[in-house]
């Protein structure tokens, strides 16, 4: 039998991101009505009293906790201290306000980044602090780190029984598309959608396009994550380890960051040129994981990468593309 009930109260933090709301999406169609949500207005995560005080008084059944800063390779860059504090901060505020309140069961949304730089391909879970991080996204990577240790060791203190989820690169409806400050695939998707509206002989692509990176689309994510959260204890112990108890998602296949454009492109219309500049930072030359766990806790990715591009620009079309959707 599953863990999650139909009449659970479920707390799902950050509910307004992309994975959050596509979290919230996949559990009401699973006919959960019970959702407790707030916006940052509401609650401010990084404010220890206040969270502490809203979980005491909810008492959900279970949390998820998907709520994080987040950005792409140049807001890593420009804003390593608010990646490291604001993460640092929501982590602890919530896995501790959640343990106090009684929570036994939580979810927390981490990321491919917290592997070594160097790490053997595809990334197992074992190679967690083998290694040097990529240093263009350390500081977001080590409150990650952090989240999963705090996971495991209020699990071994406390009897807690809190998993953490792993995901690769994600992409899909209320993503960031920021010009500078979100990820590849937004990114490429605004570029390629403005150069095509404005009749442009070429797009230029940060870096080589020589790094491989695997990308989910968040509606997979949060159908990997619902299941995660209804495995049974005994199942999900058999395929982790106490020291080692986070789970990869992923589709376990990546592509070229010249092919990633090339797709994007075809998807988009875009009939002009590419140029790749390498003055731009790569970041780690592959970043794929090994979904072996995941598979063998009985769950696959279903959207391919082109026909979630699809989806993902249609749903930009649908919010009046660049100046329609979020910029920042």
């Amino acid at each position: 039998m599953g863990v999650l009930r139909r009449d659970m109260r479920i707390y799902v933090a950050g509910h307004r991101g992309m994975v959050g709301s596509a979290i919230v999406r996949r559990l009401r169609a699973a006919g959960h009505t019970n959702l407790i949500l707030r916006s940052r207005a509401e609650l401010d995560l990084t404010d220890q009293r206040a969270v502490e005080a809203f979980l005491a008084a909810e008492r959900p059944d279970y949390v998820v906790l998907a709520a994080a800063k987040v950005g792409g390779i140049h807001a890593n860059n420009t804003y390593p201290a608010d990646f490291i504090r604001i993460n640092l901060a929501i982590a602890p505020n919530v896995i501790h306000g959640a343990w106090r309140a009684g929570v036994a069961r939580l979810l927390f949304l981490g990321s491919s980044c917290i592997y070594p730089r160097e790490a053997p391909q595809p990334m197992r879970e074992e190679a967690l602090l083998t290694g040097p991080l990529e240093p263009t996204n350390e500081p977001y990577a080590v409150a990650k780190i952090a989240g999963i240790k705090l996971c495991e060791s209020y699990n071994r203190q406390h009897g807690t029984r809190y998993r953490s989820a792993m995901p690769t690169n994600l992409y899909g409806p209320n993503d960031n598309f920021h010009p500078e400050n979100s990820h590849v695939i937004p990114a490429l998707l605004r570029r390629f959608h403005e150069a095509k509206e404005a009749g442009a002989r070429e797009v230029t692509v940060w870096g080589t396009g020589r790094p491989r990176r695997e990308f989910l689309h968040v509606d997979d994510l949060a159908d990997a994550c619902v299941h995660l959260m209804d495995i049974d204890d005994e199942t999900y112990a058999r395929h982790t380890a106490p020291m080692c108890s986070h789970v990869n998602v992923g589709t376990g296949e990546d592509v070229s960051i010249r092919e990633l454009a090339e797709l994007v492109a075809e998807v988009v219309g875009y009939e002009g040129g590419i140029r790749f500049d390498p003055s731009r930072p790569d970041g780690a030359p592959r970043k794929l994981l090994d979904v072996s766990r995941l598979h063998a806790l009985g769950w696959r990715h279903r959207i391919g990468l082109r026909e979630g591009l699809e989806r993902t620009y249609r749903w930009f079309l649908e919010q009046g593309g660049a100046y329609g959707v979020r910029a920042s």
